[in-house]
């Protein structure tokens, strides 16, 4: 049976809590507590909250005291470095009402650390080794800053959070997150599990995608189904909570297949897949269409970027031209000047006789063309920016080309991207020969 909602709550709930004064000012984005969650779920750990601080000792002893009353545990990284802004453990024995204190075990594994690597170990390095009393040394093997981990209990003992604090450089805390805190953890959490799957569409607005969806969209729902956008694609993200992993991963596939019943075609892949890998896929898998050729004029190559970022790609990829003049696309392409005069160059008509050019000069199964307006100018009111045309043309012994034209919002990086996204999707539903249902 699912889990009840008051079931869920009664899960183990952590806090990722990161410290470093370059993830809070953006110079290194925080990857470390995106991992932590994702492995914490899997053992059906339920992450409450991400929290970052910058290295400031009065900043860090209150987030850990506030945020260890709100969570049975609490995972920290970053801060345990040699140098003087390295301040967690000094923040960590504040909390805890404890002294700092070499330990053996530690100094012994740093010093054994620096001999394996035949360099001599600076005087700097012993804080390393310095833990709060009564805290337990985690063993680092990647790295020279042990971590520690210690339960914190409330004053009136009722309430109690096992805090872990490990390095914030990423090799070293997954190392010590797998190899010491996860067993740990996994028995707490007394077996259940949180299993997870990301299904991702492109080409409608994620009001649409949830309207579509209906009730499976339900909050309290488990598992649960939700939607993020990130540069043009709307995302499912669905979570199984379930006593065991067989279960989840059942309820999982079960709840997948809704979605995507709901959805179909528009659903183009799911976890790490890209759009480009898809078509990549399709193009090599195609009876009808193994080759492809590419005209771009705002995209400046963005298109051709995508379909050859995917290893591979020279089995299908034969050649793309960047026709940004229009002296370009009618010397390389044979688009008519008085084509571009009349209509002008972002048109359904010139997109169509730029995709029939790249299809001819080729030899390809199939070409996309792209041309339009990125801004911030060169919008007029029939044709603002945001303007896009796109040409996809086949058949080479007898040319026949699908042109459509959108109006992408946005700034100008946001509409070449999302315009060569498009035109990938394009040409997706021709190898899947589908007509585009929007």
């Amino acid at each position: 049976m699912p889990f009840s909602d008051d079931r869920i709550r009664m899960m183990v709930t952590a806090i990722v809590f990161s410290i470093g004064d370059e993830l809070v000012l953006g110079q290194t984005i925080d990857t470390n507590s995106a991992w932590i969650s994702r492995e914490l779920a899997a053992i059906g750990v339920r992450v409450a909250e991400h929290v970052t601080v910058a290295d400031d000792q009065a900043a860090i002893e209150k987030a850990i005291a506030e945020l260890a009353a709100r969570c049975q545990v609490l995972l920290v990284s970053g801060g345990l470095g040699p140098t003087e802004d390295d301040l967690t453990r000094q923040a960590l024995a504040a909390v805890l009402g404890q002294p700092l204190e070499e330990n053996p075990q530690a100094m012994a594994a740093l010093i054994a650390r620096f001999q394996k690597f035949g360099r001599p170990m600076s005087p700097s390095n012993r804080i390393q080794a310095m833990l709060p009393r009564g805290t337990l040394m985690i063993d680092n093997t990647a790295g020279t800053a042990c971590g520690m981990s210690a339960l914190l209990r409330s004053n009136d003992s009722e309430h109690s959070c096992q805090i872990f604090v490990m390095p914030g450089v990423p090799g070293e805390m997954k190392a010590m997150m797998t190899k010491s805190i996860l067993p740990e953890l996994r028995s707490l959490a007394g077996g259940a599990v949180i299993r997870s799957r990301t299904l991702h569409t492109f080409g409608l607005g994620e009001s649409v995608i949830g309207e579509m969806l209906g009730d499976l969209m339900q909050r309290g729902r488990n598992p649960s189904v939700g939607t993020t956008v990130a540069d043009g694609v709307v995302s499912l993200r669905i979570n199984a909570a379930f006593p065991s992993s067989m279960q989840a991963d059942e309820e999982l596939v079960k709840t997948a297949e809704a979605c995507r019943q709901k959805l179909g075609h528009l659903v183009y892949g799911q976890d790490e897949q890209k759009l480009a890998q898809v078509v990549a896929k399709l193009l090599l898998e195609s009876k009808f269409c193994r080759s492809v050729a590419t005209a771009e004029s705002c995209t400046g190559g963005l298109l051709a970027k995508m379909l050859t970022d995917v290893a591979g790609s020279s089995a299908y990829f034969q050649r793309g031209w960047v026709t940004y003049a229009n002296e370009a696309k009618t010397q390389l392409l044979k688009v008519p000047a008085e084509l571009i005069e009349k209509k002008g160059a972002v048109s359904v008509e010139v997109t169509e006789a730029m995709a029939i050019g790249a299809l001819q000069a080729s030899n390809s199964d199939a070409a996309l063309s792209i041309t339009g307006i990125a801004g911030p100018d060169g919008g007029t009111p029939e044709k603002p920016v945001g303007t896009v045309c796109f040409g996809l043309a086949f058949n080479p012994e007898s040319p026949e080309v699908m042109t459509r034209l959108f109006r992408f919002p946005g700034d100008r990086a946001f509409i070449r991207d999302r315009s060569a996204k498009m035109a990938l999707t394009l040409l997706r539903f021709h190898l899947m020969q589908i007509a585009l249902p929007f």
